[in-house]
């Protein structure tokens, strides 16, 4: 018997509201990340979940926390689920009013995000590292009958449910990720 998938995007954050880029800059929920975390614990309090699997970044931390207070359900971090890297970009404002900004291409192409800028990912480095993190990790647990969530980030989240419908990077967007939603993947 197979378990079920879920993945989650943490709450909101000063530089979600202000679109910074965040990668694996340290940033903290807001007050408004704070209540839709909350939110989601109530919504999805009858949601089962054996274990739970988290980025260490305190952003993707407190969401599962406060999400599984008070329920019974390891959270293991793992930094293979760090958001991707945007290297010297992390922190830019508003990255597509500027004229060909380098990290651009990952959202409007990402399979041909081939090249990143200095000290960033590029998107088979992100792939990679949450493929094998799925199968050394997730596949072990769905295939114990076992339910997994994972608590992550929105680039991040996308590479994972890329590899788990088995996409085209070109689709690795298509989802959206909405912050302290739900999906259920399998």
């Amino acid at each position: 018997m197979s378990g079920k998938l879920y993945i989650m995007r943490h709450g909101r954050t000063d530089w979600n509201d202000r679109h910074k880029l965040q990668g694996q800059t340290e940033t903290e929920l807001n007050e408004a990340g704070r209540k839709m975390a909350a939110g989601a614990a109530e919504e999805y309090k009858d949601v089962h979940f054996d274990i739970a699997f988290c980025s260490p970044l305190k952003r993707a931390v407190e969401t599962a926390q406060l999400l599984l207070e008070g329920r019974d359900i390891p959270i293991i971090y793992d930094e293979r689920l760090k958001e991707v890297s945007f290297g010297i970009y992390e922190g830019i404002e508003n990255s597509f009013d500027i004229p060909d900004c380098p990290v651009n291409r990952f959202f409007f192409e990402p399979e041909k995000y081939t090249e990143a800028p200095e000290g960033a990912e590029n998107i088979d480095e992100l792939m990679a590292r949450t493929g094998e993190f799925l199968k050394e990790k997730v596949e072990p647990e769905l295939n114990a009958g076992r339910d997994v969530l994972i608590v992550g980030h929105g680039a991040m989240n996308s590479a994972i449910i890329t590899q788990v419908k088995n996409r085209d990077k070109s689709e690795f967007w298509k989802d959206g990720i909405e912050n302290c939603k739900l999906m259920r993947l399998k």
